[in-house]
This record gives C-alpha cells, structure tokens and sequence, in this order.
C-alpha cells in the first residue's frame, strides 16, 4: 500500500472542531446533536454541516481561533505518521472539518501530511458569516481520493483509508483496505478491519508490510 488517507475528526483526532467552535458561543448541545444524527447515517452530511455552521454566525475570529487552538492529535499520532514517512508511504487527510483547526493540531505536534482537503468558514468583518466552503460537503471522499489518487499516479486498490463515521463510507468502500477506527454502528460493516488506539493501527500497518 502506498498512500493512506485519513479522516481527522474522530479519527486521528477525538476533538470535534464544531463542538470546540459550538462551546465558543453556547450552542454545543446543538452542534452535537446535529453531529451524531451525521455520523449515523440519519441525516445527510452536508445539510449537518451547513447546520452546524449556520449556528456559529457573528462567532468571532479570535473566538474561532481560540477553538481551533485546542484541537489536538490522538496520542502516538505522531508515530504513525512518522512511520509511514519512514516507509515512503504518501499520507492525506481527507476530511468535513476545518483547515484551521486541522493546521493548528499538526502545527501543535510538529506532524506533517503531503496533503490536507479539508472545508472552510468565511469570515466577514471578524466574525464567522455562518457559512462553509470547500470540496467536501457536497464532495465526497472517495471522489477525492480518486483525483489525489490520479495526481500522486498510485492505483486504488494500493490505498489505505481510515475513519469512523457516515461520512468515510465513500473512501472506506473505494479504497484497496479500509479501517475503521472505533466506527459508528453504520460504518464497521464496510470495515475490513477494526482498531481502538493509534498503537493498534500501527501495529495494523505493520503486519501488512506498509511501514
């Protein structure tokens, strides 16, 4: 396997960036509810994200930041990553959650990634505008995995992706192994196999020769 693709939230990370940016401004109940109806499959991902979105309008930028300030990785993220660096292997994030906060968490941990798709919130005026932009929401993932696929010239069934929730089924299902890391009832079916902690995937990865 030569490129392995992750979510973030939920998977190398357990902070939910919209409950972050949610507790900001007193809506957090809200957002995690709209967030587990997601994750199970019971609404549809971009009308939850617009949702959760449309919840943090006039939040300020320096009330955003301070959220995505605590976005933080799983322990022994870092030597993953670094493991699959080490063996050459290309790493990606692909997820619904937010650059900044994805940025922030790899800048925190001194991790690196080839490459980062990920959505956006428009500021006006410094303040969140209550809207989202980017590929992923009404992309979906496995859309983007096949265009990363085709730039990086590496075939799909040599690909690696790895989630938790409704939303990774696409890349689950299209990549060459999918791994579920603690999935939502939904998603272990289309898992080939199912890991707790970061050490587990490791160890994963290793006994199939990726790292």
């Amino acid at each position: 396997m030569t490129l392995v693709a992750f979510d973030f939230d939920g998977t190398l990370s357990n902070s939910e960036m919209t409950v972050l940016l949610g507790d900001q401004c007193g809506v957090a109940d809200q957002m995690d509810e709209i967030t587990e109806q997601a994750m199970n499959n019971e609404i549809e991902y971009a009308e939850s994200l617009r949702q959760r979105c449309a919840l943090l309008e006039g939040l300020p930028e320096v009330d955003a930041q301070a959220a995505f300030d605590q976005v933080v990785l799983r322990p022994e993220t870092e030597e993953v990553v670094e493991a699959l660096d080490s063996a050459g292997v290309y790493t990606a994030i692909l997820t619904g959650g937010f650059e900044r906060g994805v940025e922030s968490a790899l800048e925190t941990a001194g991790v690196d990634v080839e490459t980062l798709i990920a959505n956006r919130l428009p500021i006006e005026d410094g303040t969140l505008t209550g809207e989202v932009e980017g590929p992923l929401i009404e992309g979906t993932k496995d859309d983007a995995l096949d265009i990363l696929t085709t730039v990086v010239d590496e075939p799909m069934d040599e690909t690696i992706a790895v989630g938790d929730g409704a939303n990774d089924l696409p890349m689950l299902e299209a990549a060459g192994f999918a791994v579920g890391f603690s999935p939502k009832p939904a998603v272990e079916p289309a898992c080939d196999v199912v890991v707790e902690s970061m050490p587990e995937l490791l160890d994963v990865l290793e006994e199939r020769g990726v790292c």
